[in-house]
């Protein structure tokens, strides 16, 4: 069977464990990941042959906010280009591949359709971005322009959210990883006794700010509340080890899922793949999202929440807890729909 290159955004984690997520349910032995940094590292984790190729560029975020929006987007266009010769070098060495698959990796779609691959499937949750405002938009718009060609002419746009198919885009629901475990197991196995709360901030550490309040907010309410706190850092955050056992520092894992599906309560920031756990393993959960980091905002307003809501987490997470209750196991049938559209079109 070819090779099936499948190249995943580095920019956090989350592209990279729902692309694993994909290929876990794919028929085919032969998965080339393309990626870089802390997403190659847990891709390489969890067993897959994978390029480390790619160099985001840093978002600059001072205490939870996002700054000069406008030169990153400058800088993320270079990146673009750089991407874009290393997509051409992986694709010209697997010729005989008929499908391409892209996790938010618009330079190898565009290599793709430049060298003439008929069958490209694009994995997003983003359809067009909005990083800036007043004259700096027009480039913005521009790419966004780009964006939308790019996406009309894949043979399918996989879409990782509940919603009714048309044209090329295909609805699928969360995209998210099966756990290895029930529930009371994965509790069992982390040492989880009493109601647990895990902060996570995915692949960056532009969540320093929140771990900060995250931690702030738990210290008022351990004297009237039987909880643990467990943090969870991510690849480029380094956290000093907790003095008298005030919360526990995982460190970075490849398991998130599980740890999220373990936990009583989950604090995050309002990155798409985190919520999208939180949603499919049934736990509470709570996201503050960058301020104005326009992803973020949006997905965190669709669960009822606001880059302010920072400031009242001691509250947010006591009503959560008090509360209790869980959603319902939706697992990873977006996963396993998302590759069965990639191998019927390999197969096809």
């Amino acid at each position: 069977m070819p090779t099936l290159p499948f190249f995943a955004s580095p920019i956090g984690l989350g592209h990279a464990t729902r692309d694993i997520a994909i290929a876990e349910k794919l028929q085919n032995d032969d998965v080339l990941f393309v990626s870089g940094m802390g997403a190659a590292r847990l891709i390489e984790k969890r067993g897959y042959p994978v390029l480390d190729l790619y160099r985001p560029e840093k978002f600059v975020v001072e205490n939870g906010q996002l700054r000069q929006s406008f030169r990153w987007l400058m800088a993320y266009y270079s990146y673009y280009k750089r991407c874009k010769e290393a997509a051409r070098g992986v694709l010209q060495k697997h010729p005989t591949s008929s499908v391409i698959v892209s996790d938010e990796d618009f330079a190898s779609i565009a290599v793709a359709e430049e060298l003439g691959r008929k069958k490209r499937v694009l994995v997003t949750d983003i359809l067009e971005t909005h990083f800036t405002k007043g004259a700096a938009s027009l480039l913005e718009k521009k790419m966004n322009g780009a964006m939308k060609d790019m996406m009309g002419k894949c043979e399918r746009v996989i879409i990782p959210d509940l919603g009714d198919d048309r044209d090329n885009f295909a609805y699928v629901g969360p995209i998210v990883r099966e756990a290895s475990a029930g529930r009371d197991e994965l509790r069992a196995r982390f040492g989880f006794t009493r109601k647990t709360i895990v902060v996570s901030i995915g692949g960056t550490d532009a969540g320093r700010y929140l771990i900060e309040k995250a931690m702030e907010a738990y210290e008022r309410l351990r004297p009237r509340l039987d909880c643990d706190l467990v943090v969870v850092p991510g690849p480029s955050l380094q956290l000093p080890q907790p003095e008298g056992g005030k919360y526990r520092n995982m460190g970075f894992v490849d398991n998130l899922h599980e740890l999220v599906y373990a936990a009583d309560l989950v604090v995050s920031l309002a990155g798409r793949s985190t919520m999208d756990e939180s949603i499919a393993y049934g736990t509470p959960g709570i996201f503050i999202p960058i301020k104005g980091h326009f992803e973020q905002e949006q997905g965190a307003a669709r669960l009822g929440y606001k880059y302010e809501d920072i400031f009242r987490l001691e509250k947010l997470m006591e009503e959560k807890l008090a509360a209790g209750g869980r959603g319902p196991v939706l697992g990873s049938q977006g996963a396993k729909k998302a590759a069965e559209i990639i191998s019927n079109l390999a197969g096809a």
